[in-house]
């Protein structure tokens, strides 16, 4: 093993951080996203790997200049020419990342990707020619527990490991390269039909892939995505945009425990400046939910049995548990707990919009909702196998479970929660948790009825009418003809756009158009929609926020439930204008069309598949 010093060199050569954009911050649309179903990168047009946690998606980042663009870590290949102008496309039908360059001197590509599969993790890098000649730069100053620590560098033959206490971090490459003051460089020119592979993977050894293994190794992680997409079943005029939500679905699953993280990063602003940052990189019960439902709805049936397999996890280790909600709202991936939020200091934040949060402390709220997303699509589950399409019946042991979380639901519906929005200015009684309080209730019925199983039918069915009323009576003003957020308030809230979606009213019942109305005039500006107004309810936090990017999708279906196909369809064409160059989307638009909050976001690509597929049936039928 050869240390830096051993190499003639007089010093570590400077530092020479790309600074890219303004402030040295690529926007958030700037950025693909490449995984392994364990992990994942986020890619910049530059050609800048700026966050990266390796191993799992809430582990700490090695790579986090995305967070602190000087102290953050960072691993960018890319021209020396800094006027090369640059593309980014997904091989089709992938999640192979290739970002382009372009010169006079010559074109050249950067091509990304994580093999899927039982070998190593592996993040590789392959630089191709295409044309001409294109000199390259290759920096890479990794920093270890979220920007802590600075590693200890070490150039070896075949590429160079850096090591930290208790870490190591190994870029095997074909190049020589040279020690800088935080990390390794080198320069090298690729003419047409050249390739060079770099290979960064755990552990204190390089390791290089020859072009025929580079090549074998891509070829199978292509094979991997498209043979996993060609499991859908959609067919629309949208299927460019539903394959890469569906996509990227499956990108943001922690293969191990089957979870849906709600997005892989953390803390990006849902306003610049503002103290809404927060750390997503966890499965949500909520979110998972929603994402099976979309993906059942696709024909992806192994995505389902996974999510039963962590929900009994989850529902075993809540057995007992009767000091408040059996289930926590969230869970770290592995399906275990302890996700005691903590504010990182030493990070300045995306363009110094801090603080920067690990852990999120609504994990221990009470949202009495997430039991409606639950049961939602475990009876979905239940309807697919019971019809011939695949994935498996509940069990009786796991179903006596479920049926106590039902009778625990049925004597604490009515108490007041943090809601749907994890608003932190108090609990309410929000008309959303009564709703989804009455759709858990109502699908464990229609589950227990089909089966014959078990069940206190007539006590559920009792309680599920007693919500319905009080939907009816108090989550219902009169003045404002309209459903509004909670009992005794006056204003409205985009999450009863799931109303109808949920079966719970016609989508034609003269209440709910009202409401449809009223939300279409004081949440909704050209076809974006916000999710309440802080001012009129106040949540307990400082600032704004964009729209939602959900709420946007979930007005769109309504639209078209409700029949006024046309303006849904302008609504749905109008938010595919908001994708980023990749068909990506983080939380929030913000007021100039940017996209703010954490990126992607499961929801936002959920949300879009459930209404491309209601928009589509409308269109085709007249009825959606």
């Amino acid at each position: 093993m050869a240390a830096i010093t051993d190499h003639g060199m007089t010093g570590p050569l400077p530092s020479t951080r790309w600074r890219g954009a303004p402030a040295g911050y690529l926007p958030i649309a700037e950025h693909g996203i490449v995984g392994d179903l364990h992990t994942a990168a986020l890619v910049g047009s530059d050609g800048t790997i700026d966050w990266f946690c390796p191993d799992r998606f809430d582990g700490p980042s090695v790579f986090g200049a995305l967070l602190d663009r000087s102290g953050g870590g960072f691993y960018r290949i890319a021209p020396v020419d800094p006027l090369a102008a640059t593309k980014q496309l997904y091989l089709p039908d992938t999640n192979v990342l290739i970002t382009r360059f372009l010169s006079p001197e010559g074109v050249g590509e950067v091509q990304d990707f994580m093999p899927v599969g039982s070998g190593p993790q592996r993040l590789v890098r392959s630089v191709v020619g295409v044309r001409g000649a294109l000199r390259f730069r290759l920096e890479v100053e990794p920093r270890f527990d979220y920007g802590l620590h600075e590693p200890q560098v070490t150039i070896e033959p075949g590429g160079v490991v850096f090591r930290a206490p208790g870490r190591a971090l190994a870029l095997g490459s074909p190049l020589g390269l040279e020690p800088t003051g935080a990390g390794a460089r080198a320069e090298f020119e690729v003419a047409a039909g050249e390739r060079r592979t770099f290979v960064l993977q755990a552990g204190d050894r390089p390791v290089s892939l020859s072009a025929r293994e580079a090549q074998r190794l891509g070829d199978e992680t292509v094979m991997f995505w498209r043979r996993w997409l060609r499991q859908s079943s959609y067919q629309g005029r949208w299927r460019e945009m539903v394959d890469r939500s569906a996509l990227t679905l499956k990108l943001l699953t922690y293969e191990p425990s089957g979870a849906i993280v709600a997005a892989p990063t953390t803390s990006l602003p849902e306003e610049i400046g503002g103290r809404r940052n927060w750390d997503y990189r966890y499965a949500w019960l909520r979110d998972f939910a929603f994402s099976i439902f979309a993906l059942s709805r696709l024909g992806f049936t192994a995505e389902a049995t996974a999510f039963n397999r962590f929900r009994r996890q989850i529902s075993n280790a809540a057995a007992g548990r009767n000091e408040r909600s059996p289930l926590d709202v969230m869970y770290r991936i592995d399906g275990g707990g302890c996700l005691a939020e903590k504010e990182l200091e030493h990070l300045e934040g995306y363009r110094a919009s801090g603080p920067v949060r690990i852990g999120n402390s609504a994990a221990t709220q009470l949202q009495l909702d997430v039991y409606g997303e639950l049961f939602d699509s475990i009876y979905l589950a239940e309807r697919q196998a019971l019809s011939g399409g695949g994935g498996e019946l509940i069990a009786y042991d796991d179903w006596l479970g479920l049926a106590r979380l039902i009778d625990w639901l049925c004597e604490h519906w009515q108490e007041p929660d943090e809601g749907i929005w994890e608003t932190r200015g108090g609990r309410k009684r929000f008309t959303y948790s009564r709703l989804m309080s009455w759709v858990a209730v109502d699908r464990a019925i229609r589950i227990a009825d089909r089966r014959g199983l078990p069940a206190d039918l007539g006590g559920w069915t009792q309680t599920r009418n007693t919500i319905f009323a009080w939907i009816m009576d108090r989550g219902w003003s009169e003045r404002r003809r309209a459903f509004v957020q909670a009992d005794g308030a006056d204003v409205l809230d985009a999450s009863l756009l799931l109303m109808p979606l949920v079966r719970f009213i016609a989508p034609t019942d003269p209440r709910w158009l009202s409401t449809l109305d009223a939300i279409g005039r004081e949440l909704v500006t050209d076809s974006l929609v916000y999710r309440y107004d802080p001012a009129a309810s106040p949540d307990g936090l400082d600032g704004a926020e964009g729209t939602f990017s959900m709420c946007s999708f979930w007005y769109v279906e309504c639209l078209a439930f409700a029949g006024r196909l046309d303006e849904a369809q302008l609504a749905f064409e109008k938010m595919l204008t908001y994708a980023n160059h990749l068909g990506l989307y983080s939380e929030q638009i913000g007021s100039s069309g940017e996209l703010l909050g954490n990126f992607p976001q499961a929801f936002t690509h959920l949300a879009l598949i459930s209404a491309a597929i209601r928009l589509d049936r409308g269109l085709q039928t007249g009825r959606a």
